[in-house]
């Protein structure tokens, strides 16, 4: 059996396409799909949303957006143990 993986050439590096990381994109495309129903003022909202969120970005540690909503209860971390788990065993 055969198992083959790849892995990228640095692994402390974020997948990027063109300039933006993949979270930048993804406010990006929340942007447009706002843009795209509402019209008007939200075409410049797909511009600075990634943009403000970049700069939030740039102040924390990797894993900020994660971490934090993983602590306001909106997203799990999979592979992780309940946040008010005490007791593990081995």
């Amino acid at each position: 059996m055969h198992h083959e993986v790849r892995f990228p050439q640095y692994l402390n590096k974020p997948f990027q396409v063109l300039v933006f990381e993949s979270d930048d994109m993804a406010f990006m495309v929340i942007g447009y799909i706002l843009a795209q129903k509402f019209g008007g003022v939200f075409w410049s909202v797909m511009f600075l949303l990634p943009w403000g969120y970049g700069r939030l970005k740039n102040r924390y540690p990797r894993g900020f957006l994660r971490h934090t909503l993983y602590f306001t209860g909106i997203a799990p971390l999979k592979r992780y143990p309940h946040f008010f788990q005490n007791k593990f065993i081995d």
